[in-house]
C-alpha cells in the first residue's frame, strides 16, 4: 500500500502536532494547471527577489521568502521542500512560520529603511503635510508589529 503524500499528519498522542506541520506542510495543488503554473512561477519570482535582497541592501529578503514559500506549498511539493530545506534560506522561513520570529538585525534594518524613506518623502518628493503623515503614519504601524514579534524562537 502507497502511502498518501498530502495526507495530514496525524497528531501526537498529547493533541500537538508534530514538527514540520502548520505552514511548512504542503497543501493539495489546485486542479487547474494554469493556476498551478501561475503559482509556481509567482513562487520563483519571488525567490529571485529574495536573493537579490541578500546582496542588496535596500531589498529585503524575508517577506519575499515567506510569499515564494506560500506559493510553492500551493503548487509544487518538491519546490516548497527545497526552500525549507535550503541551508541559508530554510532556517529563517521555519523560525517565522514556527514563532513569527523576526531577528534583532531584521527587525533593526527594516525599521531604519522605513523611517530613512519618510526622511526621502519629506525632501525630495512632499509638496504638502498630507503625504509625509500617511507615511508616518503606516510605517509606525508597520514597525510597531515588526517590533513586537519574537526575536528568537522559544527555549
Amino acid at each position: 500500500m502507497k502511502a498518501d503524500l498530502h495526507a495530514p499528519p496525524s497528531p501526537s498522542d498529547d493533541g500537538t502536532p508534530p514538527a514540520g506541520t502548520a505552514s511548512e506542510t504542503f497543501r493539495h495543488a489546485p486542479a487547474n494547471p494554469v493556476v498551478r503554473h501561475c503559482l509556481m512561477a509567482l513562487g520563483f519570482v519571488m525567490v529571485a527577489l529574495g536573493t537579490l535582497g541578500v546582496f542588496l541592501p535596500v531589498m529585503p529578503t524575508a517577506p519575499f521568502l515567506i510569499i515564494a514559500a506560500w506559493a510553492f506549498s500551493r503548487s509544487s511539493e518538491r519546490f516548497h521542500r527545497w526552500l525549507y530545506e535550503h541551508p541559508q534560506f530554510g532556517p529563517p522561513l521555519v523560525a517565522w512560520n514556527r514563532h513569527g520570529v523576526i531577528p534583532v538585525t531584521g527587525k533593526v534594518l527594516s525599521v531604519i529603511g522605513m523611517y530613512g524613506s519618510l526622511v526621502l518623502v519629506v525632501l525630495y518628493v512632499a509638496t504638502d503635510w498630507v503625504l509625509p503623515t500617511v507615511h508616518f503614519a503606516i510605517i509606525t504601524a508597520v514597525a510597531a508589529y515588526i517590533l513586537t514579534r519574537p526575536s528568537r524562537a522559544p527555549d
